[in-house]
């Protein structure tokens, strides 16, 4: 490294880093909405009278809750193309990777919140004729999101800080677009030191954010 601390090289290449952040938010929204819907059905699944649906879902659960993050990413970065015989792209592989491995994470969150919601309002719809689907629809699921929703958060914040793991196989999010500067550059300083301020500024807003929602609801 040459020289002392430089506010320069940061300013000037925040464009640069703010496409990089770009794809990190993109990648962090899509992953929480593929994996809070395919959360909710693996949670239905897991919950289903049917022995061979809750087996399915409790298989794909521990599976995917047993293995390292960095490895599911290697695994449907190289193995979505071969499987498709054709390039998918760094961008669409990462993605499915870490919407199937929060799936599972999820899953677990929103079947806690449906077992919140008492059997009683269960035994009501039912009462008044209500099919299984409209009971989930209009009176468990609505209610069991409202419960878990600081909690959502928390695995979002969480799932945030992992897509940097996507620097191992070259996706330009924040982090990778810092290190292309921070190496060309020769200011390895600066650049990871405003990573570090604005994750943690991101993360630590996302985290008072959740008490409100927590403060809130418990009122």
């Amino acid at each position: 490294m040459s020289g002392g601390f430089d506010w320069n090289v940061i300013f000037k290449h925040i464009p640069f880093l703010w496409e990089g952040m770009q794809v990190t938010f993109l990648l962090t929204f899509l992953a929480i909405l593929g994996g809070v819907l395919g959360g909710t059905l693996l949670a239905l699944c897991r919950l289903s009278k049917y022995s061979s649906l809750s087996w399915f879902g409790g298989c794909y659960v521990n599976f995917f809750r047993s293995m390292p993050l960095i490895l599911v990413i290697f695994w449907f970065y190289f193995l979505v193309p071969m499987l498709l015989g054709r390039p998918v792209g760094s961008f669409y592989s990462v993605l499915i990777a870490f919407t199937l491995f929060e799936a599972a994470y999820y899953c677990e969150i929103i079947r806690a919140g449906i077992s919140s919601v008492g059997q009683g309002q269960v035994y009501a719809g039912r009462a008044i004729g209500l099919t299984y689907q409209q009971i989930m629809r209009y009176i468990v699921l609505p209610q069991a999101f409202r419960n878990m929703v600081p909690i959502l958060l928390t695995q979002g914040i969480i799932l945030f800080q992992d897509t940097s793991l996507v620097y191992v196989v070259g996706l330009k999010d924040f982090l990778v677009t810092a290190d292309i500067v921070a190496n060309r550059d020769n200011r390895l300083i600066e650049m990871y030191s405003a990573v570090a301020v604005v994750y943690f500024v991101l993360c630590l807003l996302g985290s008072l954010g959740v008490r409100r929602l927590q403060r809130k609801y418990a009122l």
